[in-house]
């Protein structure tokens, strides 16, 4: 399943990897060192990979639905099928690197309420 897994889900996956990449140093970032700005840096990320894998998909249906439309006859389905298990691979990374985020997230939230606060 995961030979073809970047190269299926088509361009998408590039801008996606892209964010996501930038998404986890920020929850890093916070983890290191919990302060507000990297946390609301990671928020930033985490819904622009979101939305960037969210597109790829989109894209990758709508290219599929056109495909599927002019195939031959009785190839209708299994292309419609194949083509948006595919177009998926685009919310799956992105939902992979949101949840490796969102870990570190939390390790930096626990990292901050034991610091006591700055009078």
């Amino acid at each position: 399943m995961w030979d073809n897994f970047f190269r299926d889900g088509g361009f998408g996956m590039w801008p996606t990897v892209l964010f996501g990449f930038f998404l986890v140093a920020s929850g890093g970032l916070f983890a290191l060192r919990p302060e507000k700005r990297f946390l609301m840096l990671a928020a930033a990320l985490g819904a622009s990979t979101f939305g960037s894998g969210l597109l790829g998909a989109s894209v990758g249906i709508i290219n599929t639905m056109r495909y599927a439309q002019s195939a031959p006859e009785g190839e209708h389905l299994r292309i419609a099928f194949l083509g948006t298990a595919e177009s998926m691979n685009n919310i799956v990374l992105a939902m992979i690197l949101f949840v490796l985020s969102s870990l570190l997230v939390v390790v930096g939230a626990a990292r901050a309420a034991r610091t006591p606060a700055a009078a």
